[in-house]
Protein backbone atom coordinates (compact mmCIF):
# COMPACT_ATOMS: atom_id res chain seq x y z
CA UNK A 1 0.00 0.00 0.00
CA UNK A 2 1.35 3.05 -1.23
CA UNK A 3 1.50 5.71 1.67
CA UNK A 4 0.50 9.72 1.89
CA UNK A 5 2.58 12.39 -0.13
CA UNK A 6 4.88 13.88 2.10
CA UNK A 7 3.84 16.66 4.11
CA UNK A 8 0.15 16.63 3.74
CA UNK A 9 -2.38 18.49 5.96
CA UNK A 10 -5.26 16.72 7.06
CA UNK A 11 -8.65 17.94 8.43
CA UNK A 12 -11.17 15.76 10.08
CA UNK A 13 -14.55 16.74 11.68
CA UNK A 14 -15.61 15.37 14.53
CA UNK A 15 -12.01 14.05 15.32
CA UNK A 16 -12.28 14.80 19.17
CA UNK A 17 -13.26 11.27 19.56
CA UNK A 18 -14.29 7.66 18.78
CA UNK A 19 -14.21 7.20 14.60
CA UNK A 20 -12.73 10.53 14.08
CA UNK A 21 -10.32 10.65 16.85
CA UNK A 22 -8.71 6.88 15.46
CA UNK A 23 -8.59 8.66 11.90
CA UNK A 24 -6.86 11.26 13.24
CA UNK A 25 -4.42 9.31 15.14
CA UNK A 26 -3.79 6.94 12.44
CA UNK A 27 -3.23 10.02 9.58
CA UNK A 28 -0.47 11.58 12.29
CA UNK A 29 1.26 8.38 12.48
CA UNK A 30 1.09 8.10 8.71
CA UNK A 31 3.28 11.82 8.41
CA UNK A 32 0.67 13.83 8.17
CA UNK A 33 -0.18 17.14 9.73
CA UNK A 34 -3.92 16.84 11.68
CA UNK A 35 -6.12 19.68 12.17
CA UNK A 36 -8.88 17.94 13.65
CA UNK A 37 -12.54 19.87 13.91
CA UNK A 38 -15.76 19.56 16.56
CA UNK A 39 -17.51 21.52 19.14
CA UNK A 40 -16.30 21.20 22.46
CA UNK A 41 -12.16 22.53 22.92
CA UNK A 42 -11.95 20.40 25.84
CA UNK A 43 -12.09 16.99 23.66
CA UNK A 44 -10.04 18.21 20.77
CA UNK A 45 -7.37 19.81 23.23
CA UNK A 46 -7.09 15.84 24.95
CA UNK A 47 -6.70 14.44 21.06
CA UNK A 48 -3.87 16.44 20.79
CA UNK A 49 -2.21 15.98 24.14
CA UNK A 50 -2.49 12.45 23.12
CA UNK A 51 -0.67 12.77 20.04
CA UNK A 52 -4.12 12.26 17.84
CA UNK A 53 -3.49 15.56 16.12
CA UNK A 54 -1.82 18.96 15.92
CA UNK A 55 -4.15 21.54 15.77
CA UNK A 56 -8.06 21.73 16.27
CA UNK A 57 -11.00 24.45 15.61
CA UNK A 58 -13.98 24.42 16.86
CA UNK A 59 -17.16 24.90 15.02
CA UNK A 60 -20.58 22.80 14.59
CA UNK A 61 -20.49 21.11 10.98
CA UNK A 62 -24.14 22.43 10.73
CA UNK A 63 -22.89 26.07 10.92
CA UNK A 64 -21.77 26.41 7.53
CA UNK A 65 -20.38 30.31 8.48
CA UNK A 66 -18.32 28.32 11.40
CA UNK A 67 -17.03 25.80 9.01
CA UNK A 68 -16.06 28.08 6.64
CA UNK A 69 -13.93 30.15 9.40
CA UNK A 70 -12.31 27.44 11.16
CA UNK A 71 -11.58 25.72 7.68
CA UNK A 72 -9.70 28.95 6.59
CA UNK A 73 -8.15 29.32 9.57
CA UNK A 74 -7.17 25.68 9.47
CA UNK A 75 -5.75 26.62 5.47
CA UNK A 76 -4.23 29.55 6.51
CA UNK A 77 -1.19 27.45 8.62
CA UNK A 78 -1.20 24.32 5.42
CA UNK A 79 -3.36 24.04 2.91
CA UNK A 80 -5.69 20.94 3.30
CA UNK A 81 -4.91 17.83 0.95
CA UNK A 82 -7.14 15.62 2.97
CA UNK A 83 -10.44 16.47 4.47
CA UNK A 84 -12.18 13.66 5.91
CA UNK A 85 -16.07 14.36 6.63
CA UNK A 86 -16.54 11.98 9.80
CA UNK A 87 -18.86 14.29 12.18
CA UNK A 88 -22.04 12.72 12.85
CA UNK A 89 -24.97 12.18 15.66
CA UNK A 90 -27.71 9.66 15.39
CA UNK A 91 -31.27 9.69 17.46
CA UNK A 92 -33.62 6.68 17.42
CA UNK A 93 -37.54 7.02 17.39
CA UNK A 94 -40.69 5.11 15.40
CA UNK A 95 -41.13 7.07 12.11
CA UNK A 96 -44.60 7.84 13.54
CA UNK A 97 -43.18 9.72 16.22
CA UNK A 98 -40.32 11.37 13.85
CA UNK A 99 -41.09 15.09 13.87
CA UNK A 100 -39.82 17.26 11.14
CA UNK A 101 -37.21 18.51 14.00
CA UNK A 102 -35.80 15.20 13.83
CA UNK A 103 -35.23 14.78 10.23
CA UNK A 104 -33.65 18.04 10.19
CA UNK A 105 -31.40 17.50 13.09
CA UNK A 106 -30.08 14.54 11.25
CA UNK A 107 -30.36 15.91 7.99
CA UNK A 108 -28.28 19.46 9.52
CA UNK A 109 -25.14 17.34 11.24
CA UNK A 110 -24.86 14.26 9.18
CA UNK A 111 -25.53 15.43 5.05
CA UNK A 112 -25.18 19.25 5.71
CA UNK A 113 -22.17 18.79 7.50
CA UNK A 114 -20.25 17.21 5.03
CA UNK A 115 -21.95 19.23 2.41
CA UNK A 116 -20.29 22.58 4.38
CA UNK A 117 -16.87 20.89 5.06
CA UNK A 118 -16.60 20.02 1.25
CA UNK A 119 -17.92 23.25 0.04
CA UNK A 120 -15.30 24.89 2.05
CA UNK A 121 -12.02 22.47 1.12
CA UNK A 122 -12.71 21.53 -2.15
CA UNK A 123 -11.76 24.90 -4.14
CA UNK A 124 -8.43 25.36 -3.11
CA UNK A 125 -8.27 21.12 -2.48
CA UNK A 126 -8.40 20.86 -6.84
CA UNK A 127 -5.26 22.82 -6.68
CA UNK A 128 -3.10 20.66 -5.15
CA UNK A 129 -1.28 17.81 -6.37
CA UNK A 130 -3.12 15.14 -3.96
CA UNK A 131 -6.42 15.64 -2.84
CA UNK A 132 -8.53 13.26 -1.14
CA UNK A 133 -12.28 13.16 0.35
CA UNK A 134 -13.67 10.54 2.14
CA UNK A 135 -17.09 10.89 4.30
CA UNK A 136 -17.86 8.36 7.19
CA UNK A 137 -21.30 7.80 6.58
CA UNK A 138 -22.60 4.00 7.83
CA UNK A 139 -24.04 0.80 7.00
CA UNK A 140 -26.92 2.85 7.67
CA UNK A 141 -26.53 4.54 4.44
CA UNK A 142 -25.97 1.15 2.09
CA UNK A 143 -29.64 -0.77 3.91
CA UNK A 144 -32.44 0.45 6.45
CA UNK A 145 -32.61 -0.08 10.19
CA UNK A 146 -36.04 0.11 11.89
CA UNK A 147 -36.58 2.94 14.14
CA UNK A 148 -33.79 5.49 12.90
CA UNK A 149 -35.18 6.24 9.67
CA UNK A 150 -33.99 10.06 9.76
CA UNK A 151 -30.21 8.77 10.27
CA UNK A 152 -30.70 6.65 7.54
CA UNK A 153 -32.23 8.70 5.08
CA UNK A 154 -29.19 11.37 5.76
CA UNK A 155 -26.41 8.62 5.46
CA UNK A 156 -27.99 7.41 2.08
CA UNK A 157 -27.66 11.37 1.51
CA UNK A 158 -24.32 10.90 1.85
CA UNK A 159 -23.27 8.34 -0.27
CA UNK A 160 -25.47 9.81 -3.02
CA UNK A 161 -23.58 12.83 -2.31
CA UNK A 162 -19.87 11.22 -2.69
CA UNK A 163 -21.23 9.28 -6.28
CA UNK A 164 -22.01 12.34 -7.56
CA UNK A 165 -19.34 14.02 -6.92
CA UNK A 166 -16.74 11.44 -7.46
CA UNK A 167 -17.93 11.45 -11.62
CA UNK A 168 -17.59 15.78 -11.08
CA UNK A 169 -13.87 15.41 -10.15
CA UNK A 170 -13.51 12.35 -11.77
CA UNK A 171 -10.46 14.28 -14.50
CA UNK A 172 -9.23 16.08 -11.69
CA UNK A 173 -6.67 15.02 -8.69
CA UNK A 174 -9.42 15.01 -5.98
CA UNK A 175 -10.81 11.54 -5.23
CA UNK A 176 -14.35 11.04 -3.08
CA UNK A 177 -15.15 8.39 -1.31
CA UNK A 178 -17.36 6.80 1.79
CA UNK A 179 -16.53 4.59 4.21
CA UNK A 180 -19.18 2.93 5.69
CA UNK A 181 -19.01 1.12 9.46
CA UNK A 182 -21.29 -1.35 10.54
CA UNK A 183 -22.02 -1.10 14.71
CA UNK A 184 -18.89 0.55 15.57
CA UNK A 185 -17.70 0.31 19.80
CA UNK A 186 -17.40 3.95 20.43
CA UNK A 187 -19.25 6.63 23.18
CA UNK A 188 -21.32 7.22 20.00
CA UNK A 189 -23.26 3.48 20.00
CA UNK A 190 -23.07 3.54 23.95
CA UNK A 191 -26.06 6.02 23.79
CA UNK A 192 -27.73 3.62 21.69
CA UNK A 193 -26.99 1.15 24.09
CA UNK A 194 -28.64 2.70 27.14
CA UNK A 195 -31.63 3.54 24.87
CA UNK A 196 -31.90 -0.37 24.27
CA UNK A 197 -31.27 -1.18 27.75
CA UNK A 198 -33.97 1.72 29.29
CA UNK A 199 -36.40 0.29 26.51
CA UNK A 200 -36.16 -3.40 26.88
CA UNK A 201 -34.85 -3.89 29.98
CA UNK A 202 -32.45 -5.85 28.88
CA UNK A 203 -28.61 -5.96 30.65
CA UNK A 204 -25.39 -4.16 28.91
CA UNK A 205 -24.23 -7.49 27.61
CA UNK A 206 -27.46 -8.67 25.99
CA UNK A 207 -27.81 -4.84 24.13
CA UNK A 208 -24.28 -5.32 22.91
CA UNK A 209 -25.28 -8.44 21.64
CA UNK A 210 -28.57 -7.19 19.99
CA UNK A 211 -26.66 -4.81 17.97
CA UNK A 212 -23.57 -7.05 17.47
CA UNK A 213 -25.88 -9.92 15.92
CA UNK A 214 -25.87 -7.85 12.76
CA UNK A 215 -22.53 -8.05 12.16
CA UNK A 216 -21.99 -11.62 10.66
CA UNK A 217 -18.58 -11.52 12.69
CA UNK A 218 -20.81 -11.37 15.90
CA UNK A 219 -18.93 -8.52 17.14
CA UNK A 220 -18.73 -4.83 17.33
CA UNK A 221 -16.39 -3.26 14.57
CA UNK A 222 -13.26 -1.36 16.53
CA UNK A 223 -12.67 2.72 15.98
CA UNK A 224 -9.05 1.26 14.31
CA UNK A 225 -10.69 -0.42 11.81
CA UNK A 226 -12.31 1.98 10.35
CA UNK A 227 -9.12 4.37 10.76
CA UNK A 228 -7.36 1.47 8.72
CA UNK A 229 -9.59 1.82 5.32
CA UNK A 230 -9.94 5.64 5.69
CA UNK A 231 -6.07 5.88 5.63
CA UNK A 232 -5.96 3.27 2.67
CA UNK A 233 -8.23 5.76 0.64
CA UNK A 234 -5.97 8.70 1.25
CA UNK A 235 -2.99 6.71 0.08
CA UNK A 236 -1.75 7.82 -3.03
CA UNK A 237 -1.82 4.17 -4.32
CA UNK A 238 -5.88 4.78 -4.00
CA UNK A 239 -5.55 7.06 -6.76
CA UNK A 240 -8.07 4.75 -9.04
CA UNK A 241 -10.46 4.40 -6.38
CA UNK A 242 -13.56 7.19 -6.44
CA UNK A 243 -16.94 7.15 -6.02
CA UNK A 244 -17.25 3.75 -3.42
CA UNK A 245 -19.10 3.38 -0.62
CA UNK A 246 -16.75 0.69 1.17
CA UNK A 247 -18.51 -1.12 4.24
CA UNK A 248 -16.51 -1.72 7.08
CA UNK A 249 -18.81 -4.09 8.67
CA UNK A 250 -18.03 -8.06 9.11
CA UNK A 251 -19.87 -9.00 6.00
CA UNK A 252 -22.80 -7.40 6.69
CA UNK A 253 -23.46 -5.42 3.48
Amino acid sequence: MSGLPRSSHALVTGGGRGIGRAVASALVQAGATVTVLGRHRATLDEAIAAGAAHFAGVADVADQAAVNAALAEASARQPIDILIANAGAAESAPFAKSDAALFRRMMDVNFMGVVHAVQAALPAMRDRPHGRIVAVASTAGLKGYAYVSAYSAAKHAVVGLVRSLALELASTRVTVNAVCPGFTDTDLLAGSIDNIMKKTGRSHEQAVAELARHNPQGRLVTPAEVADTVLWLCGEGAGAITGQAIAVAGGEV
